[in-house]
């Protein structure tokens, strides 16, 4: 047999026995091999994350690819302890660890240890929780816990919603339920219901020009293409203006256009920004356009005890993303997507003979393939069951709270010093802000500079940043999920950026003095 041009032949000398097969399975005979590989897992990363001191060793693709494409998969080891072994050289050595201080670039938390517990068991039991004869208890525990969270969200007694594998699979969902909505309205209003194709070119989505690229994204596996998405503009604070929300539907009417969804968010991925959601609500309502909120990185509000009533308008949202895998310390993935109104789940319902028979509808019996786009899926709502029923929402809410004040007080620090100039105040627990070469013509490598520092950052492992573009200029940028951060670290990551920066800036102008303040 031939894959991507190699010739793969059966392993040489082969020992591998039925009966040794077999006693890799999990079962009655084997829970004593399954407690002693699983101690000695959660050994080795325990080993790893104690004495782990920075978040990344700043490996390259170029280092690390050889060294795992070498290895024979035909030719086993034949041992966990070798396997572990193995396993240190080309994944636990160069991952990189959220859980460190100094990690502050993406939406990746650290992780609760209910949570780890919840992980372990889900994967030994393998529940699938597409239907009731896979999954039993998981399919309650997820169905209570979407409950839970349409009740915190304030989305009323018909609300329903499933977990899905992330925040672009909920926006995903939820624009094809608006997209399903409107055409079925569209198709009830003709007098001769015109076929789908034929009414997919006049339906547009609104969204904030600092909304997630999903919301694009979906448009596109939807059928409508991007350019059905209208971006409208954002105050400075980055929220959407409702002025120019106002506009465009009143625009997208007169031309004969149907919003089938205005999309508001609850957390810009950047900029941590809420738009401003019971104007919006109120200008869904009037229009009689479809709401979705994407609070996959917001939802952290809705156990907060002081935040609150940030989310003040989202109780109105035809639909709302949730990411816990962001701001509940939720392990990847552990994610849902909650409607209003249960029925309109049924876009996303097919009827499978070997699976879900109708007749199990009609039977009342909870099949949670019936409005999910997944069908095998895995039982992550146990991680967050663990989570509430060992630490509480509150405890949640808490270490969600520090973050946004860390972040508040970073902010503070970056506005005084004039190495740097910082963009708008967040919301939540984001800071985007730019190194500035000293005053001169050495000012036109600000965009180089930033570039070059984040980059030297990530490959010294001392710390790990992210970056974005601001009105066209490069910038950096902090994403505070870790409680354990503290201000002397984000002065420290401070430092080393402003040291890499000023080198990068001093070496471009040693060898072109043109650039040289001084020179001028």
């Amino acid at each position: 047999m031939s894959f991507r041009g190699h010739t793969v032949e059966p392993s040489a000398g082969s020992t591998a026995t039925l009966e040794d097969a077999r006693s890799h399975l999990f079962n009655d005979r084997t829970v004593e091999r399954y407690r002693e590989s699983l101690r000695a897992g959660v050994e080795t990363v325990a080993a790893k994350v104690s004495t782990t001191t920075r978040p990344f060793t700043g490996t390259t693709p170029d280092r690390l690819a050889p060294e795992i494409s070498g290895i024979d998969l035909d030719r086993p080891l034949g041992d966990l302890a070798e396997a572990l072994a193995e396993l240190e050289d080309v994944y636990l050595r160069d991952a990189v660890y959220f859980h460190h201080p100094r990690y502050l670039a993406h939406l990746n938390c650290p992780v609760v240890i209910p949570a780890l517990l919840g992980e372990a068991v889900l994967t030994a039991v393998n529940s699938s929780l597409d239907t009731w004869d896979q999954s039993a208890g998981g399919t309650l525990i997820e169905r209570r816990l979407i409950d839970w969270t349409a009740e915190r969200i304030g989305l009323g007694p018909d609300a329903d919603g499933v977990f899905t594998s992330g925040g672009t699979q909920s926006n995903f969902q939820a624009l094809l339920l608006a997209r399903e909505e409107a055409c079925t309205a569209l198709a009830a209003a003709a007098g001769t219901p015109p076929a789908k194709h034929e009414l997919l070119p006049k339906l547009r989505i609104i969204a904030s020009e600092a909304s997630h690229f999903s919301v694009k994204k979906s448009a596109e596996l939807l059928g409508l293409g991007m350019d059905a998405v209208i971006s409208v503009e954002t105050d400075r604070g980055r929220r959407m203006k409702p002025e120019a929300l106002a506009r465009e539907l009143a625009r997208c009417t007169a031309e004969g256009l149907t919003v089938m969804a205005v999309v508001a968010t609850a957390g810009t991925t950047d900029f941590g920004s809420i738009d401003p959601l019971p104007e919006i609500a109120g200008l869904c309502a009037a229009a009689g356009v479809w709401m979705h909120v994407d609070a996959a990185y917001g939802c952290g509000l809705l156990v907060s005890p002081t935040r609150r009533h940030l989310l003040d308008g989202i109780e109105r949202a035809d639909s709302v993303t949730v990411d816990y895998h962001k701001s509940f310390f939720q392990p990847v993935s552990s994610s849902a997507v909650l409607v209003r109104d249960r029925a309109a789940l049924r876009h996303a319902t097919y009827y499978a003979d070997y699976l879900n028979p109708a007749r199990t509808a009609e039977r009342r019996i909870p099949n949670q393939v019936d409005k999910s786009i997944q069908t095998t899926r895995r039982f992550d709502a146990l991680k967050l069951w663990l989570t509430l029923r060992t630490m509480g929402a509150e405890a949640v809410g808490l270490l969600f709270d520090e973050v946004v004040d860390r972040a508040a007080a970073a902010w503070e620090i970056l506005t005084e010093d004039p190495r740097f100039e910082v963009v708008t105040k967040s919301q939540l627990s984001t800071v985007v802000f730019r190194w500035l070469p000293p005053a001169g013509p050495s000012r036109d490598l600000a965009d180089e500079a930033n570039l070059y520092a984040r980059e030297a950052l990530a490959a010294s492992g001392e710390a790990v940043v992210a970056g974005t573009k601001v009105d066209g200029r490069h910038h950096l940028k902090f994403t505070l999920l870790n409680p354990e951060t503290t201000l002397d670290d984000i002065a420290h990551v401070l430092d080393l950026l402003a040291e890499h920066a000023g080198r990068y800036v001093n070496d471009r102008t040693a060898v072109a003095p043109e650039l040289c303040p001084t020179a001028v």
